[in-house]
């Protein structure tokens, strides 16, 4: 596979960086995941690092080299990482559980995969527009969606912020579909949290990622949405992807979900699923004792 990977994570004007975001690969699989802890809630930035290593583990086991079924790679990966969250803050005792949104994509035989939960984004941009992107699991994303709200307005409006779905919530979350995409040469994947795409118009951010070499187009975008986010800036987190090969053959399969598509088939996760919550017992305990040190590490400043 031929690709440019470029990423720059920032904390912005708050205390300290809830924001994870890493990539692994083999040599027929690449997987980007970005996790945003939710500030609100305690250790939003544990919620993020363990659900961003969970997935990790997930695809380091699985891709040998490459995941059979990258679909249900996913959407198991990301419900299980609920479940996950809910089972340690029981073990630990915690009054409330760590929460998160994520973005995780896989690309593999020249198709992106992705799936989401909550406000942290995927852009598919192709040739100068936005091919696809991901749709917030938020209460503005479902104003804009019912044409109550313009989409240009969804950064000022004063609920912005409300989540309707994150990982670690009260309520389990409705893991939709995979979607997906066969890939063409210079297509850019951008996974970002909403401290980065939230200050920034779209015509800001396509013409931020085009021309410029990507690592520098990333540096520069964070920048921006720093200066645009002004005292209350979020932390700022981007990876990106810029993919060098020509597109394989059409075959029947993925395909992109439209900008305004809405997807309505959806899987709930309960904690009663026992498809959703198979770990081993080495498994449980490895995640515990994670927790227990990400915990001791990770003590916000006061």
């Amino acid at each position: 596979m031929k690709y440019t990977i470029a990423h720059d994570t920032r904390v912005g004007k708050r205390p300290y960086n809830q924001d994870r975001l890493g990539y692994w690969r083999t040599p027929e699989a690449l997987l980007l995941v970005l996790a945003d802890g939710m500030g609100g809630h305690a250790h939003g930035e544990v919620a993020a690092e363990l659900t961003m290593r969970h997935i990790a583990a997930a695809f380091r086991r699985d891709a040998k080299p490459r995941l059979v079924n990258p679909d249900l790679f996913l959407f198991r990966a990301v419900g299980r990482s609920h479940g996950m969250l809910l089972r340690e803050a029981r073990q630990l005792g915690l009054a409330d559980t760590p929460r998160t949104t994520v973005v995780a994509c896989v690309v593999q035989e020249g198709h992106a995969y992705w799936s989401h939960i909550g406000d942290s984004r995927l852009y598919l941009l192709r040739k100068g527009q936005v091919h696809a992107r991901t749709r917030d699991h938020t209460l503005v994303q479902q104003l804009v969606d019912e044409g109550k709200l313009q989409e240009d307005q969804m950064s000022t409006h004063p609920e912005r912020n409300r989540l309707l779905q994150c990982l670690g919530g009260v309520q389990t979350p409705r893991v939709e579909p995979t979607a997906a995409s066969r890939l063409e040469r210079d297509d850019i994947l951008l996974i970002c949290s909403d401290g980065l795409w939230g200050p920034l118009t779209r015509r800001q951010l396509l013409d931020g990622l085009a021309g410029a070499a990507l690592g520098e187009a990333i540096a520069q975008l964070a920048t921006l949405a720093e200066v645009r986010g002004g005292p209350g800036c979020d932390n700022i987190s981007a990876l990106a992807l810029a993919w060098g090969e020509d597109a394989v053959p059409l075959r029947e399969g993925p395909r992109a979900v439209p900008l305004a598509e809405a997807t309505t088939a959806v899987q709930d996760f309960g904690a009663t699923d026992p498809d959703f919550l198979r770990m081993s017992d080495e498994d449980i305990e490895r995640a515990i004792a994670e927790i227990k040190l990400a915990l001791k590490r990770n003590v916000p400043p006061r």
